[in-house]
C-alpha cells in the first residue's frame, strides 16, 4: 500500500500543475468575457455571450475531446502540440465561461455610487472597472471562485482518458495491472479528497483574512 501511495502520488505534480494553468487561464478568460458581458457595445456583448451560452452548454469531457483529437488534426501542418496544453485549454476555454458569470455577478453586485464617485473624480470607464469595481468584486465572488477551483480539481481527473498520467491515469493502470479495483479507487478518491479539503481551508483562511482588512471590521479592542 506504501508503494502503491508513492506511485498516485508521483503524479501529483502533473494533476496540481493542470490545476493550475487552467486556473490562469480560465481567470484571465473569466474577466474578460465578464467585462465584455457588461460592455455597451452589442456586438461585443453579443459575442461574450454566445461564448459563454455555447462553452457552458457542452460537456467538458466532450470539449477535452474536441481538443484532444480534433485540434490537433486541423493544425498539423503547423506542428504538434502537447496533449497536456490541449488538456488546458479544454479546462480553461470552459472554466472562463463559467468564471465570467461569477465574475459578473460579482460586479454587478459593487455598488453604482462608487461607479458615479470614481467618474467624479475624473477616473476614465477603465480606470474604474479595474481600480475600483474589480478589486471589490473579486473579494465578494472568493467563496465562488473556490468552489469553481475544486470542482476544476476533481475535473482534471478527465484527463486520464486523453492519456495524460495524472492521478487518475495511474489508478487505471494500476487497476489494469493488479485488478485490485476497490483499494485503488479508494486510495484514489481519498487524495483527491485531502486535496480538496486542503484548497477550501486555505480559501478560508483567506477569506478570514481580508475580513480582519476590511476597514468596517470590528478591531480586538472594540469588540
Amino acid at each position: 500500500m506504501a508503494d502503491r501511495l508513492v506511485y498516485f502520488l508521483g503524479a501529483l505534480w502533473l494533476t496540481l500543475a493542470l490545476l493550475v494553468c487552467s486556473l490562469v487561464l480560465g481567470l484571465g478568460l473569466g474577466l474578460l468575457l465578464a467585462s465584455a458581458r457588461l460592455s455597451r457595445h452589442t456586438p461585443l456583448r453579443l459575442a461574450a455571450t454566445a461564448y459563454i451560452e455555447v462553452l457552458r452548454g457542452i460537456p467538458l469531457l466532450v470539449t477535452l475531446l474536441l481538443m484532444a483529437f480534433a485540434l490537433p488534426g486541423l493544425l498539423r501542418e503547423y506542428g504538434q502540440i502537447p496533449t497536456f496544453w490541449l488538456a488546458v485549454f479544454a479546462f480553461g476555454l470552459c472554466y472562463g465561461a463559467y468564471m465570467a458569470e461569477t465574475f459578473r455577478a460579482g460586479i454587478e453586485s459593487v455598488d453604482v455610487g462608487q461607479r458615479e464617485a470614481a467618474r467624479a473624480l475624473g477616473l476614465s470607464g477603465r480606470q474604474t472597472l479595474w481600480h475600483i469595481v474589480l478589486p471589490q468584486a473579486l473579494r465578494n465572488v472568493l467563496p465562488a471562485f473556490v468552489n469553481e477551483s475544486v470542482a476544476l480539481l476533481k475535473d482534471t481527473s478527465l484527463a486520464a482518458v486523453i492519456g495524460i498520467e495524472e492521478i487518475t491515469q495511474r489508478a487505471r493502470l494500476e487497476v489494469a495491472a493488479t485488478y485490485d479495483t476497490f483499494a485503488v479507487y479508494i486510495m484514489v478518491a481519498l487524495i483527491y479528497l485531502v486535496l480538496t479539503l486542503s484548497l477550501s481551508q486555505l480559501a478560508r483562511m483567506l477569506e478570514r483574512r481580508q475580513a480582519r482588512a476590511r476597514p468596517d471590521h470590528p478591531s480586538p479592542r472594540a469588540a
